[in-house]
């Protein structure tokens, strides 16, 4: 029994080592222990909601239907396909993506503004057209602004379908109201604070939404050509059609030719798969290194 348990207890952290550093790169490790356990001020509480939210297993189904639905918009889209390599390097931009949003959520105040300077230097540097001679900026504010509410829109579903501890409407709101800030900080333009709000965003962006050669190229890579090796090509199939299903039944149908299995599982399978997943992650990532103590009032 003792060896059973040993064995069990080294392919869980072997799994969740290996998840953690695709995720996370290599210095996923070291950043991690900065951000939890370098004292200081926090730009949000722990019982805050951005905290439960961006912290659940849920975010693996979320950030790729993110990535999907931000695709749509013509303008963004052309950005990332111009700017971000993410084909020549999609890891690379998934570790960026996945440290900015640690930092900014459970880091420190200096070094999330840090993060969010970084960022913003960045984006100054990006400009281009589209394919149709559309003049774009990555630090355009309704750019940002649209770029939000996609991960917003997303991660809150994900959270709310497979999310251990699903928030009340209260929280839903509140979680926006925390994300904001970073939007803000960013340069977005009125970052939603409530549901209500995020919907009314949603509809003014929606007649602008529509797939093009690049974004059908973006769908194709993350859902049937993912630089995976073949043990983890199963569970990641898992996750797309989790993904796709989460997306408003409108962006489904605008990634649906190029979702392909993904596209054909039905509801009930791709949620449960989807379950499956995040159950089997948050089964084998390490629980987060203890926070440092409050730093004492004077």
């Amino acid at each position: 029994m003792a060896s059973e348990t040993t064995t069990v207890q080294r392919i869980r952290r072997q799994a969740g080592e290996a998840v953690f550093l695709r995720v996370a790169g290599p210095d996923g490790p070291e950043n991690r222990a900065r951000i939890h356990t370098t004292p200081g001020p926090r730009w949000f509480a722990p019982e805050r909601p951005v905290r439960r939210v961006h912290g659940d297993a849920s975010m693996f189904i979320g950030g790729l239907a993110a990535l999907l639905l931000q695709s749509l918009h013509p303008l963004a889209m052309a950005a990332v396909a111009a700017h971000s390599g993410y084909r020549g390097d999609p890891w690379g931009r998934l570790h960026r993506t996945s440290t900015f949003l640690a930092f900014t959520t459970f880091g420190t105040s200096a070094d999330a503004e840090a993060a969010v300077a970084h960022v913003r230097e960045v984006h100054g540097r990006i400009r281009g057209r589209t394919a149709d001679g559309v003049p774009y900026r990555a630090d355009d504010p309704e750019l940002l602004t649209w770029v939000h509410i996609a991960e917003a829109e997303c991660f809150l579903r994900a959270h709310q379908r497979y999310g251990r501890r699903p928030l009340d409407s209260a929280g839903r709101d509140a979680y926006l109201a925390d994300t904001a800030r970073v939007a803000r900080a960013l340069g977005a333009d009125r970052p939603p604070e409530s549901m209500r709000e995020l919907a009314v965003l949603m509809a003014r962006y929606r007649p602008d939404l529509r797939p093009t050669a690049a974004s059908r190229d973006t769908a194709r890579f993350l859902l049937t050509d993912p630089p995976l090796p073949g043990a983890a090509r199963w569970p990641y199939a898992l996750l797309a059609a989790a993904a796709v299903d989460l997306l408003p039944p409108w962006a489904r149908a605008a990634v649906a030719g190029e979702a392909s299995a993904a596209a054909r599982i039905p509801p009930v399978a791709a949620r449960a798969g989807g379950h499956a997943v995040t159950r089997a992650i948050r089964w084998a990532l390490p629980p987060a290194p203890p926070a440092p103590p409050p730093a004492p009032s004077h």
